[in-house]
């Protein structure tokens, strides 16, 4: 019976709104000051009624039209209700003085791209020419900076002198257009940046005389969110420039021009319902107002509101004391609701455990099964900590016959525990000089763990990347431990019953024994695959970019392999024959950014390849490690080596290596060409490595 009468209740506020609005539609007559003969709706004088537009307040000073903006005062030149543009000029440049400059530092940067009815703070004009399309700005930029030195050969520096001579040692140049980094030359800073809207302007060729031209001109800015807000409220909302109306993706497109006030009228030939629809915003606009009052909101008191209350007080009414006890009702039967699937989350993730439990039994793949109170004992209360990750906790233990090992206690299930499984059913199975050894694990109720042998010397990545003070190993130890990474890749391929697709070969899953002997690690990502495919597929990428094949996230380079795995090993043997990352961006020259194109055209070249402090052996030997390294990370996968063939040309005479193609689509080259392809993919959580057991060690083993 109350939603009845709650409904008739509303209805009766409407009728209400309906006759009260017709007097408000006649409060806003147009205003002039200078040259601006038609300032109307949103926009209104300091004389004109507050409701008029409170933000949008122009100024009428010695019978010039003024906006002040971020504690700036510019020029009013011309308002566009057409396209819902003011384009205004800063008061510091004056024609025809060559040598007057803005007096305020204003970008894009300065503005918000949101606009909002209930909040004054936020920016009510946009830098951008439509609200849901942020693509084209409505200006450009000049861009002002003192050189210590003279810029010869950068044509988009273009010379100020004889206009502007700046109290400051150097030279004064002006760019067109946006300063990207490639253009920015050492010695220079930023000292001003003025915006402009002339489309006259050529970014590549203009002389300051243009420049300063179009400062004259001024620029544009948008009030494109609040005609978006009065039309379209929350649905997408678009610009149509050959038609100068609005579109609306309200089920279908509604083309209407922007009234000059509020609430807006739809167009006539719309109709009743139409101007019913108009009637209805308001409406809603002043039960937003009730609202804020019965929750104290700040800006309840704002005059912003004060136009619109007095023909809208039976609508506050509404919003200050029906809608909350609505809403009350509503909050109130959610908590019902998120209990209830608090519960049923619950129950369906405690199957996860019986899952791996039931695995682990039908598969008997428990090199020795623990149970949780034994697990504890070896950890010895879980005292001392290894390391951490997003997946766990690695905790230093002793067998009771003494080795000490590595417990990994796992504190969130993925799917149905795929990853325990996974690690399990590909390391279990694994018995290499080269991988690390699985001892054990623990599937007991909500408890997980796995028990591996124990790497005292921790992971790769500390002794490649040297530190001051670290312990540098030579280039005969870094080959050694290439060779065995090598080895137990090939292993993996090619070695057991099921090929083992590592996908996260990287120097953080490369451990250390006591003896320095590289042990493969962490098989989260694995995948089991049958030995005669050499294709396989795929749902999502994985494993780390940087040592992550391209066709993992291109796709039309080709299906997935093992090649996958010899690319990731071709970037980690480059990185230990360098002793550093291949992507490099405080690199004294461009050209040694991505270190394999530069290192590629150092090959030809009768030098130690840029290598400092070596000898002519250990020269040979990292070379040797490079050429192979650059067969391996080949764009197309056919042109890869198979793992067993990088261990025979490891093994072999660097005389008998030949040099392979010099690699490609990479950031340096196509990147650039690819970035759209590559942002409009939406990336699997899968492609961020799982809880690398490396990763987890290396906190404490350092």
């Amino acid at each position: 019976m109350w939603r009845q009468r709650a409904l008739l209740v509303f209805l009766l506020l409407l009728v209400h709104q309906i006759c009260a609005t017709n007097e408000q539609e006649h409060a806003c007559p147009p205003s002039s000051c200078g040259k601006i003969t038609n300032i109307t709706y949103p926009f209104r004088l300091k004389s004109d009624p507050k409701g008029c537009g409170n933000r949008y307040e122009l100024a009428c000073e010695n019978n010039v039209t003024v906006l002040y903006l971020y504690s700036g005062k510019y020029h009013v030149q011309a308002i566009n209700y057409n396209n819902f543009t003011i384009r205004v000029v800063d008061p510091g440049v004056q024609q025809p003085n060559c040598s007057s400059l803005p007096r305020y530092f204003l970008s894009p940067t300065n503005f918000s791209d949101v606009y909002s009815f209930f909040d004054n703070e936020v920016d009510p004009y946009l830098a951008f020419q439509n609200r849901d399309y942020s693509w084209e700005h409505v200006f450009q930029h000049i861009v002002f900076l003192n050189c210590r030195h003279a810029v010869i050969d950068n044509e988009k520096y273009v010379e100020t002198d004889p206009c502007i001579k700046w109290h400051s040692k150097g030279y004064i140049y002006a760019i067109a257009g946006d300063l990207i980094a490639k253009d920015f030359e050492v010695g220079c800073e930023v000292k001003l940046v003025a915006p402009t809207s002339w489309w006259g302007l050529d970014t590549n060729n203009s002389s300051y005389t243009q420049m300063h031209r179009a400062l004259l001109y001024g620029f544009e800015l948008s009030w494109m969110n609040l005609a978006c807000d009065h039309h379209c409220g929350y649905s997408t909302c678009a610009l149509d420039t050959s038609s100068q109306m609005l579109q609306c993706s309200r089920g279908n497109f509604l083309g209407r021009e922007y009234p000059p006030k509020y609430p807006p009228e739809y167009p006539t030939e719309r109709g009743k319902l139409s101007k019913l629809l108009s009637y209805a915003e308001g409406a809603v606009f002043a039960v937003k107002i009730g609202l804020f009052k019965a929750i104290r909101h700040p800006e309840f008191e704002s005059r912003h509101y004060s136009a619109y209350a007095y023909h809208s007080i039976i609508f506050i009414t509404f919003g200050h004391y029906i809608l909350p006890y609505l809403v009350g009702k509503f909050l109130f039967g959610m908590t019902l609701f998120i209990v209830l699937l608090i519960y049923k989350w619950r129950k369906r993730h405690l199957s996860i455990y019986e899952n791996i439990e039931n695995y682990l039994e039908q598969n008997n793949l428990m090199p020795i099964g623990y149970s949780y109170k034994e697990i504890k004992k070896m950890a010895r209360g879980f005292k001392e900590k290894l390391g951490e990750g997003d997946y766990g906790f690695v905790f230093k233990g002793k067998l009771r016959s003494g080795p000490f090992v590595a417990i990994k206690m796992l504190h969130k299930a993925k799917g149905n525990g795929q990853d325990f499984i996974s690690e399990i059913a590909t390391i279990g199975r694994i018995h290499l000089h080269n991988v690390v050894q699985l001892i054990g694990n623990c599937a007991e109720g909500s408890n997980r763990a796995l028990v591996y042998e124990f790497m005292p010397n921790g992971s790769l990545d500390k002794f490649i990347f040297t530190k001051d003070g670290s312990i540098h190993l030579t280039y005969d130890e870094i080959f050694n431990i290439a060779i065995g990474v090598a080895r137990g890749i090939a292993y993996l391929h090619h070695g057991c019953e099921m090929q083992i697709l590592h996908f996260d070969i990287k120097p953080h899953n490369i451990l250390l024994d006591e003896t320095f002997t590289p042990k493969v690690s962490d098989f989260g990502l694995a995948k089991l695959y049958p030995i005669d495919n050499s294709i396989v597929t795929m749902t999502a990428a994985r494993g780390i970019i940087g040592y992550m094949a391209p066709k993992l996230f291109y796709k039309n380079i080709g299906g997935i392999s093992h090649k996958a795995d010899v690319y990731s090993f071709g970037m980690l043997l480059m990185e230990m024959a360098s002793k550093r990352k291949n992507l490099n961006p405080h690199a004294d020259h461009s050209s040694q950014l991505y270190f394999p194109f530069w290192i590629y055209n150092q090959l030809g070249k009768e030098t130690n390849i840029g290598m400092e402090g070596v000898t002519e052996e250990e020269n040979k030997i990292a070379k040797k490690m490079i050429i192979v390294s650059l067969w391996c990370i080949q764009l197309k996968p056919t042109d890869r080596l198979s793992m067993n063939k990088v261990v025979e040309m490891l093994e072999g005479d660097i005389e008998s290596l030949e040099i392979p193609p010099k690699p490609s689509l990479y950031p340096h080259e196509t990147m650039e060409n690819d970035q759209s392809i590559y942002s409009s993919q939406t990336m699997s959580t899968d492609f961020i490595s799982s809880s690398s057991y490396s990763k987890l060690f290396q906190g404490n083993f350092d």
